[in-house]
């Protein structure tokens, strides 16, 4: 999938684009005007004792400064629309890269660097392009225009210029050059910020139940002073530019006024010479406001090199995202419906997690469901039972041997295809803001409200859900946190039963569910669901033992696959596991 470029962004805002530094230009030269303006009314009118020119001037200066400040709101209001929309395309694009990334690649950014480059940025992108249209042309225009307006007046001006523009340009280059560096670090620094307040507010039950707030406070200080720190390092140095540029900014306009005042007394002692002669007081305070211009155009040249390189370092953070093709990419296979919709095989399949070493997660696993079997899967914790089912939906992508759906490779599946096959309930139910019935109608979003209840109602939620006061329309919380663990899971459910796949994976999703309601799912699963595979991972004996068949998973191998009186008979573990629960159940659950 090609990308454009950040410039690409801009594009489709062409036009507010090119105008907005054309208002610039019509602002800067009202600007320049009006100074002009100032000292046409000192010398003809104030020190000439001329009414007259005062309101000929003054209300010619008006005029100038409403058609320049017509000018400024219709740059900045062009400029915002570029760099909103700018922020806006480009915002949706990484959001919408994200979205396609394969868990691996998530993980590789995190969560929390991943909403940094989300939000700011794209913000410091979006700041940086509303500068460079409105000082792209202000502060050159200021300096150029400046500078041809002071020689007109008297070319001795000019040594002012010449003696503070180096002092202002190498502290410029000497500052920008320290800095550049520094503000890749502070996005890095805000990246742990932003990963520190995620974990915790995701796991804010988890703190709370260990009582640690005082240990994840003082994380959270640490990331937080780490950032504050960096910044402070970067803005200290900025800090010195400031003083500096308004000492040079003086010392420059103090020597305008001594200049000015010699060339005043010269014309004065000279009233014969006529180019002495027209050199009044007026025409120092224009000078004098002219210089102030010309070094501000450094000032605003300085200011918008730093958005620049803030702009750079966030520019290579979000590229990183919008060059990042997935790593799991879809074929052109859409299926078809017929006799094996359903089959599962898996043929000589290992897999081992991207980026780590070491042995394989899964084994040379050799695994065949039919369309409609329902299968379970039980294993020791960290056997391989969740990673051998993420290999379906191609979270994963098997290192070794072949996964088939239908017969079909499931790389040779176009994604949205393959996915659609299938319904998938993941351990940690993941619920989202809300209604009950929007939660469920996820699964399908063209489901009829009668779907939605069925699927309920298969699921075991019906019951709990009519018993709120909205029943189904009934608003759960952010991540689900209004509902028990157990209705979490049962809305889960329902939500991957109202999809009506073909092969539906539970992967020890009813572990939040008591014996009862488990029983009872099952029942509704067979009888409402016949003809869809089902492959089921569970802990408990009573969770699967009434599954067509059983797959036992150790050490990332499948070593037996049969139905529950046969592993009785067959295996090993299974018989230890069915030990182990049995007597538990009979000791009461004493450990």
């Amino acid at each position: 999938m090609r990308h454009k470029t950040l410039r690409g962004y801009l594009k489709p805002y062409w036009l507010p684009a090119i105008i907005s530094p054309l208002f610039m230009l019509g602002e800067v030269s009202a600007d320049l005007v009006l100074a002009r303006l100032m000292g046409l009314i000192v010398n003809e009118g104030v020190l000439a004792g001329n009414q007259d020119a005062i309101i000929h001037y003054g209300l010619l200066m008006l005029i100038v400064a409403a058609a320049g400040g017509f000018m400024g709101i219709s740059c900045a209001w062009t400029a915002s629309v570029a760099a909103q929309g700018f922020g806006n395309d480009l915002r949706v694009d990484i959001f919408k890269r994200v979205m396609y990334l394969s868990e691996q690649q998530t993980d590789k950014f995190t969560t929390g660097s991943l909403v940094t480059r989300l939000t700011n940025d794209v913000t410091v992108l979006q700041d940086m392009v509303n500068m460079i249209l409105r000082m792209f042309v202000r502060a050159p225009m200021f300096f150029i225009g400046g500078i041809f307006m002071t020689l007109m007046l008297n070319v001795n001006f000019g040594y002012v210029v010449i003696a503070a523009l180096p002092v202002l340009a190498v502290s410029v280059v000497v500052m920008l050059k320290v800095v550049n560096p520094m503000f890749s670090k502070i996005q890095t620094k805000l990246d742990r910020v932003n990963a520190v307040v995620q974990e915790n507010v995701s796991g804010a039950r988890v703190v709370k139940a260990y009582t640690r707030e005082e240990h994840e406070i003082e994380r959270f200080d640490s990331a937080n002073t780490d950032f504050r720190d960096t910044s402070y390092r970067v803005f200290k140095i900025m800090a010195y530019l400031m003083p500096l540029m308004s000492l040079v900014m003086y010392a420059a306009t103090i020597a305008i006024y001594y200049i000015g005042a010699h060339l005043v007394d010269e014309a004065a002692v000279n009233a014969a010479n006529v180019a002495l002669a027209s050199f009044q007081a007026g025409d120092v305070m224009v000078a004098a406001s002219y210089i102030t211009r010309i070094l501000s155009s450094i000032m605003m040249v300085s200011m918008m090199f730093q958005q620049i390189a803030r702009g750079k370092a966030s520019a290579d953070r979000v590229r990183e995202v919008l060059v990042s093709a997935p790593v799991i990419s879809g074929g052109e296979y859409k299926g078809e419906s017929g006799e094996r919709a359903g089959s599962v095989e898996l043929r000589g399949v290992s897999f081992r997690y991207p980026g780590a070493s070491g042995d394989y997660v899964l084994k040379n696993i050799n695994m065949e469901v039919k369309p409609g079997e329902i299968v379970a899967i039980i294993g020791a914790t960290g056997s391989g039972k969740s990673t051998l089912v993420s290999l379906l939906p191609r979270f994963y992508d098997a290192d070794e041997g072949e996964v088939l759906i239908d017969g079909v490779n499931v790389r040779s599946y176009d994604l949205d295809a393959l996915r659609h096959k299938l319904g998938f309930v993941l351990q940690k139910a993941e619920l989202f803001s809300g209604s009950v019935a929007d939660n469920i109608r996820w699964g399908n979003e063209d489901a009829t409200d009668e779907e939605v209840i069925e699927a309920a109602k298969t699921a075991q939620a019906d019951d709990f859900i009519m018993g709120f006061n909205n029943g189904y329309d009934t608003y759960v919380a952010e991540k689900g946190t209004s509902l028990s663990g157990g209705q979490k899971q049962r809305v889960s459910i329902a939500r991957a039963i109202v999809r009506k796949p073909e092969i539906l994976i539970f992967d020890d999703s009813t572990s939040a569910l008591d014996l009862t309601t488990e029983a009872k799912l099952q029942k509704a699963l067979r009888e409402n669901l016949r003809g869809i595979t089902i492959i089921m991972i569970a802990q408990r004996i009573a969770s699967v033992k009434n599954a067509d068949r059983i797959a036992v998973i150790e050490h990332g191998e499948i070593t037996a696959f049969a139905p529950h009186e046969e592993l009785l008979k067959t295996s090993a573990t299974y018989r230890e596991i069915y030990s182990s629960q049995m007597k538990n159940s009979e000791g009461g659950g004493a450990l």
